[in-house]
Protein backbone atom coordinates (compact mmCIF):
# COMPACT_ATOMS: atom_id res chain seq x y z
CA UNK A 1 0.00 0.00 0.00
CA UNK A 2 1.10 3.49 -0.52
CA UNK A 3 0.59 6.74 1.04
CA UNK A 4 0.49 10.39 0.21
CA UNK A 5 0.42 13.40 2.09
CA UNK A 6 -2.05 15.34 0.01
CA UNK A 7 -4.53 16.33 3.16
CA UNK A 8 -1.14 17.27 4.99
CA UNK A 9 -1.94 14.51 7.66
CA UNK A 10 -0.88 11.48 5.95
CA UNK A 11 -3.37 10.54 4.16
CA UNK A 12 -4.50 10.32 0.61
CA UNK A 13 -8.02 9.99 -1.56
CA UNK A 14 -8.85 9.06 -5.07
CA UNK A 15 -9.81 12.09 -7.11
CA UNK A 16 -13.99 12.71 -5.79
CA UNK A 17 -15.16 11.56 -9.06
CA UNK A 18 -13.34 8.13 -9.15
CA UNK A 19 -16.36 6.48 -7.73
CA UNK A 20 -20.02 6.39 -9.27
CA UNK A 21 -22.30 3.82 -8.29
CA UNK A 22 -23.52 3.88 -12.22
CA UNK A 23 -20.66 3.46 -13.97
CA UNK A 24 -19.68 0.07 -15.46
CA UNK A 25 -16.40 1.24 -17.13
CA UNK A 26 -12.88 -0.10 -15.04
CA UNK A 27 -12.07 3.20 -13.31
CA UNK A 28 -8.41 4.99 -14.26
CA UNK A 29 -6.73 5.63 -11.54
CA UNK A 30 -3.91 8.46 -12.05
CA UNK A 31 -1.59 6.71 -9.25
CA UNK A 32 -0.31 3.70 -11.05
CA UNK A 33 0.98 1.86 -8.29
CA UNK A 34 -2.82 1.59 -6.65
CA UNK A 35 -5.68 -0.17 -7.49
CA UNK A 36 -8.22 0.84 -9.04
CA UNK A 37 -11.49 1.04 -7.20
CA UNK A 38 -14.04 -1.52 -8.42
CA UNK A 39 -17.92 -0.09 -8.56
CA UNK A 40 -20.56 -1.84 -6.66
CA UNK A 41 -21.74 -2.73 -10.14
CA UNK A 42 -18.20 -4.31 -10.91
CA UNK A 43 -18.95 -6.40 -8.95
CA UNK A 44 -21.65 -7.78 -9.64
CA UNK A 45 -25.24 -8.62 -8.82
CA UNK A 46 -25.23 -10.11 -5.75
CA UNK A 47 -23.04 -7.46 -4.26
CA UNK A 48 -25.12 -4.92 -5.34
CA UNK A 49 -27.97 -7.02 -3.65
CA UNK A 50 -25.83 -6.74 -0.23
CA UNK A 51 -24.93 -2.99 -0.95
CA UNK A 52 -28.72 -2.02 -1.32
CA UNK A 53 -30.18 -3.91 1.96
CA UNK A 54 -27.45 -2.07 3.90
CA UNK A 55 -28.63 0.04 6.96
CA UNK A 56 -25.35 1.29 7.92
CA UNK A 57 -21.84 1.63 6.51
CA UNK A 58 -19.46 -1.28 6.45
CA UNK A 59 -15.60 -0.18 6.81
CA UNK A 60 -13.59 -2.86 5.15
CA UNK A 61 -10.05 -2.11 6.37
CA UNK A 62 -6.11 -3.67 6.25
CA UNK A 63 -3.81 -2.66 8.54
CA UNK A 64 0.37 -3.02 8.64
CA UNK A 65 2.18 -2.92 12.08
CA UNK A 66 5.31 -3.26 14.08
CA UNK A 67 4.20 -6.95 15.41
CA UNK A 68 1.49 -9.02 15.79
CA UNK A 69 0.76 -8.57 19.40
CA UNK A 70 -2.57 -6.47 19.10
CA UNK A 71 -1.96 -4.86 22.42
CA UNK A 72 1.39 -3.84 22.37
CA UNK A 73 2.28 -3.12 18.47
CA UNK A 74 1.60 0.01 17.12
CA UNK A 75 -0.69 0.83 13.29
CA UNK A 76 1.77 1.97 10.89
CA UNK A 77 -0.24 1.92 7.69
CA UNK A 78 -4.75 1.66 7.77
CA UNK A 79 -6.59 1.93 4.65
CA UNK A 80 -10.59 2.17 4.73
CA UNK A 81 -12.64 1.73 1.90
CA UNK A 82 -15.81 2.56 3.27
CA UNK A 83 -19.55 1.03 1.86
CA UNK A 84 -22.22 3.30 2.22
CA UNK A 85 -26.46 2.89 2.27
CA UNK A 86 -27.34 4.56 -1.17
CA UNK A 87 -23.83 6.26 -1.80
CA UNK A 88 -21.94 3.34 -2.76
CA UNK A 89 -18.59 2.74 -2.31
CA UNK A 90 -16.47 5.85 -1.37
CA UNK A 91 -12.94 6.40 -2.37
CA UNK A 92 -10.00 4.91 -0.37
CA UNK A 93 -8.72 6.37 2.60
CA UNK A 94 -5.00 5.33 3.90
CA UNK A 95 -2.58 6.98 6.62
CA UNK A 96 0.96 6.60 7.11
CA UNK A 97 1.34 6.21 10.72
CA UNK A 98 4.65 7.42 12.91
CA UNK A 99 4.45 4.38 15.30
CA UNK A 100 7.41 6.58 17.61
CA UNK A 101 9.01 3.10 18.12
CA UNK A 102 11.50 0.74 16.15
CA UNK A 103 9.80 -1.33 13.61
CA UNK A 104 11.35 -5.19 14.07
CA UNK A 105 13.12 -6.36 11.31
CA UNK A 106 10.58 -9.28 11.11
CA UNK A 107 7.89 -7.01 10.15
CA UNK A 108 9.58 -4.89 7.79
CA UNK A 109 10.39 -8.01 5.95
CA UNK A 110 6.57 -8.90 5.42
CA UNK A 111 5.38 -5.07 4.75
CA UNK A 112 8.19 -3.68 3.26
CA UNK A 113 7.84 -0.31 5.64
CA UNK A 114 10.90 1.33 7.91
CA UNK A 115 11.33 4.02 10.37
CA UNK A 116 13.38 5.88 7.87
CA UNK A 117 9.93 5.58 5.50
CA UNK A 118 7.74 6.80 7.71
CA UNK A 119 10.03 9.87 9.21
CA UNK A 120 7.39 13.31 9.12
CA UNK A 121 3.96 11.21 8.83
CA UNK A 122 1.80 11.73 11.94
CA UNK A 123 1.32 9.95 15.10
CA UNK A 124 -1.55 7.91 15.82
CA UNK A 125 -3.28 10.36 17.98
CA UNK A 126 -2.74 13.26 15.15
CA UNK A 127 -5.48 10.61 13.09
CA UNK A 128 -7.13 9.23 15.31
CA UNK A 129 -10.17 11.39 14.94
CA UNK A 130 -10.35 11.39 11.47
CA UNK A 131 -10.38 7.54 11.77
CA UNK A 132 -12.82 6.97 14.69
CA UNK A 133 -15.20 9.45 12.83
CA UNK A 134 -14.94 6.99 9.20
CA UNK A 135 -15.37 3.50 11.70
CA UNK A 136 -18.03 5.22 14.03
CA UNK A 137 -21.64 3.95 13.54
CA UNK A 138 -20.27 1.08 11.21
CA UNK A 139 -19.71 -2.78 10.51
CA UNK A 140 -16.01 -3.94 9.69
CA UNK A 141 -15.06 -6.14 7.03
CA UNK A 142 -11.90 -7.49 5.60
CA UNK A 143 -9.36 -10.58 5.44
CA UNK A 144 -8.32 -12.47 8.32
CA UNK A 145 -9.43 -9.23 10.29
CA UNK A 146 -10.87 -10.80 13.70
CA UNK A 147 -7.72 -12.16 15.54
CA UNK A 148 -5.47 -9.08 15.04
CA UNK A 149 -6.93 -6.02 12.81
CA UNK A 150 -9.90 -5.02 14.49
CA UNK A 151 -8.17 -5.47 17.93
CA UNK A 152 -5.49 -3.25 17.22
CA UNK A 153 -7.28 -0.28 15.95
CA UNK A 154 -9.43 -0.43 19.16
CA UNK A 155 -6.41 -0.61 21.44
CA UNK A 156 -4.98 2.72 19.48
CA UNK A 157 -8.17 4.46 19.44
CA UNK A 158 -8.78 3.57 23.35
CA UNK A 159 -5.04 5.17 23.72
CA UNK A 160 -5.38 8.32 21.77
CA UNK A 161 -8.86 8.71 23.90
CA UNK A 162 -11.16 8.04 21.14
CA UNK A 163 -14.73 6.70 22.48
CA UNK A 164 -15.54 4.45 19.52
CA UNK A 165 -18.55 2.09 21.00
CA UNK A 166 -17.40 -1.49 19.02
CA UNK A 167 -19.36 -3.60 21.42
CA UNK A 168 -22.51 -3.52 18.54
CA UNK A 169 -20.35 -3.75 15.41
CA UNK A 170 -20.55 -7.09 13.29
CA UNK A 171 -17.54 -8.05 11.79
CA UNK A 172 -17.38 -9.88 7.93
CA UNK A 173 -14.06 -11.93 7.99
CA UNK A 174 -13.99 -13.13 4.36
CA UNK A 175 -10.67 -14.84 5.51
CA UNK A 176 -13.56 -17.30 7.55
CA UNK A 177 -15.46 -17.58 4.44
CA UNK A 178 -12.81 -18.81 2.54
CA UNK A 179 -12.03 -21.12 4.25
CA UNK A 180 -15.00 -22.37 5.65
CA UNK A 181 -16.51 -22.45 1.98
CA UNK A 182 -12.79 -23.81 0.32
CA UNK A 183 -11.77 -26.61 2.88
CA UNK A 184 -8.56 -27.19 3.54
CA UNK A 185 -8.11 -30.50 4.65
CA UNK A 186 -7.00 -33.73 3.86
CA UNK A 187 -10.25 -35.00 1.73
CA UNK A 188 -9.88 -31.24 0.12
CA UNK A 189 -6.92 -31.53 -1.04
CA UNK A 190 -6.97 -35.46 -2.51
CA UNK A 191 -10.15 -34.27 -4.63
CA UNK A 192 -8.02 -31.05 -5.55
CA UNK A 193 -4.64 -32.96 -6.73
CA UNK A 194 -6.13 -36.25 -7.29
CA UNK A 195 -9.66 -35.88 -8.22
CA UNK A 196 -11.21 -38.99 -6.18
CA UNK A 197 -12.85 -38.87 -3.27
CA UNK A 198 -11.00 -40.19 0.40
CA UNK A 199 -12.77 -42.75 1.65
CA UNK A 200 -12.59 -44.01 4.88
CA UNK A 201 -11.00 -40.72 6.09
CA UNK A 202 -9.22 -40.14 9.11
CA UNK A 203 -8.67 -43.86 9.15
CA UNK A 204 -4.58 -43.95 9.65
CA UNK A 205 -4.11 -45.90 6.23
CA UNK A 206 -6.74 -44.05 4.03
CA UNK A 207 -5.28 -40.64 5.22
CA UNK A 208 -1.61 -41.71 5.31
CA UNK A 209 -1.86 -43.28 1.27
CA UNK A 210 -4.08 -39.81 0.61
CA UNK A 211 -1.18 -37.54 2.27
CA UNK A 212 1.01 -39.67 -0.42
CA UNK A 213 -0.92 -39.56 -3.40
CA UNK A 214 -1.28 -35.86 -2.65
CA UNK A 215 2.22 -35.13 -2.83
CA UNK A 216 2.24 -37.10 -5.96
CA UNK A 217 -0.33 -34.24 -7.50
CA UNK A 218 2.16 -31.70 -6.15
CA UNK A 219 5.21 -32.49 -7.86
CA UNK A 220 2.95 -32.94 -11.01
CA UNK A 221 0.97 -29.55 -10.65
CA UNK A 222 4.09 -27.46 -9.86
CA UNK A 223 6.87 -27.97 -11.97
CA UNK A 224 9.03 -25.41 -10.44
CA UNK A 225 8.22 -27.19 -6.84
CA UNK A 226 11.96 -29.53 -5.83
CA UNK A 227 12.71 -32.71 -5.76
CA UNK A 228 15.32 -32.99 -3.19
CA UNK A 229 14.56 -33.76 0.95
CA UNK A 230 16.22 -30.41 1.76
CA UNK A 231 14.39 -27.75 -0.22
CA UNK A 232 10.73 -29.45 0.26
CA UNK A 233 11.34 -29.34 4.03
CA UNK A 234 12.54 -25.57 3.49
CA UNK A 235 9.15 -24.99 2.06
CA UNK A 236 7.38 -26.89 4.40
CA UNK A 237 8.93 -24.75 7.61
CA UNK A 238 8.40 -21.39 6.28
CA UNK A 239 5.42 -21.16 7.50
CA UNK A 240 7.36 -20.91 11.32
CA UNK A 241 9.85 -19.10 10.24
CA UNK A 242 8.15 -16.21 12.45
CA UNK A 243 9.34 -18.85 15.74
CA UNK A 244 12.34 -19.97 17.30
CA UNK A 245 10.85 -23.13 18.59
CA UNK A 246 8.13 -25.89 17.38
CA UNK A 247 6.20 -24.68 20.56
CA UNK A 248 5.93 -21.02 19.75
CA UNK A 249 7.11 -20.02 23.15
CA UNK A 250 9.40 -17.36 21.63
CA UNK A 251 8.86 -15.60 18.52
CA UNK A 252 11.67 -13.85 16.52
CA UNK A 253 12.14 -9.94 16.50
CA UNK A 254 14.73 -8.33 15.66
CA UNK A 255 16.24 -11.49 14.99
CA UNK A 256 16.47 -12.61 18.62
CA UNK A 257 14.01 -14.73 20.76
CA UNK A 258 11.20 -12.34 22.65
CA UNK A 259 8.71 -14.20 25.13
CA UNK A 260 5.67 -15.19 22.94
CA UNK A 261 3.49 -16.25 26.32
CA UNK A 262 2.50 -15.52 30.15
CA UNK A 263 3.82 -12.52 32.21
CA UNK A 264 6.42 -11.63 30.00
CA UNK A 265 5.24 -11.87 26.60
CA UNK A 266 6.69 -9.39 24.28
CA UNK A 267 9.95 -9.32 26.18
CA UNK A 268 13.14 -9.73 25.10
CA UNK A 269 15.35 -13.20 25.65
CA UNK A 270 18.17 -10.99 25.93
CA UNK A 271 16.93 -8.63 28.60
CA UNK A 272 15.20 -11.47 30.63
CA UNK A 273 18.65 -12.96 30.87
CA UNK A 274 20.12 -9.97 31.52
CA UNK A 275 17.72 -8.80 34.46
CA UNK A 276 18.94 -10.38 37.92
CA UNK A 277 15.28 -10.94 39.12
CA UNK A 278 13.70 -12.12 35.94
CA UNK A 279 16.84 -14.70 35.76
CA UNK A 280 14.49 -16.90 38.79
CA UNK A 281 11.72 -17.03 36.24
CA UNK A 282 14.38 -18.55 33.37
CA UNK A 283 15.75 -21.54 36.27
CA UNK A 284 11.50 -21.98 37.12
CA UNK A 285 11.38 -22.66 33.14
CA UNK A 286 13.91 -25.07 32.95
CA UNK A 287 12.38 -26.69 35.31
CA UNK A 288 9.27 -27.14 34.36
CA UNK A 289 7.48 -29.29 31.89
CA UNK A 290 8.29 -26.98 28.74
CA UNK A 291 9.53 -28.59 25.36
CA UNK A 292 13.46 -29.44 25.21
CA UNK A 293 13.90 -27.29 21.97
CA UNK A 294 12.36 -24.21 23.83
CA UNK A 295 14.27 -24.77 27.04
CA UNK A 296 17.78 -25.08 25.08
CA UNK A 297 17.14 -21.38 24.11
CA UNK A 298 16.80 -20.94 27.59
CA UNK A 299 19.80 -22.53 28.68
CA UNK A 300 21.61 -20.99 26.20
CA UNK A 301 20.56 -17.57 27.22
CA UNK A 302 21.25 -18.43 30.89
CA UNK A 303 24.97 -18.74 29.56
CA UNK A 304 25.67 -15.64 27.78
CA UNK A 305 24.34 -17.54 24.35
CA UNK A 306 21.60 -15.91 22.55
CA UNK A 307 20.61 -17.29 19.40
CA UNK A 308 20.21 -14.98 16.37
CA UNK A 309 17.73 -15.48 13.50
CA UNK A 310 20.00 -16.38 10.48
CA UNK A 311 17.67 -14.72 7.41
CA UNK A 312 17.52 -17.17 4.09
CA UNK A 313 18.96 -14.47 1.87
CA UNK A 314 22.44 -15.00 4.60
CA UNK A 315 21.94 -18.91 4.45
CA UNK A 316 24.24 -20.71 2.86
CA UNK A 317 24.26 -24.44 4.40
CA UNK A 318 23.64 -22.49 7.80
CA UNK A 319 21.18 -23.32 10.33
CA UNK A 320 17.66 -20.88 10.58
CA UNK A 321 18.79 -20.43 14.20
CA UNK A 322 22.56 -20.79 15.23
CA UNK A 323 23.78 -19.96 18.80
CA UNK A 324 25.48 -16.43 18.94
CA UNK A 325 26.84 -14.68 21.84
Amino acid sequence: MLSAASSGRGAFELPKNAWNPGLREPIRCNRGAMSCLPTASDLGPRFEAFAAALTRPVVFFDIEATGTDPLSDRIIEISIVRVVPRLGIEVPRTWRIDPKVRIPAEATEVHGITNEALAGQPAFEDVAAEIAEAVQGSDLAGFSIGRFDVRILHAELVRAGQSVDFTQTRVIDTQVIFHRREPRHLAAALLFYRGRELHDAHGAEADAVASLEVFAGQLDRYADLALDIAALHEVSASQNDAYCDTSRRFAWRDNEPTFNFGRLRGKSLRWVAGDPTERKYLRWFLDGTFEDDAKLIVRDALHGKIRRRVRRSELDGVALSDPQA
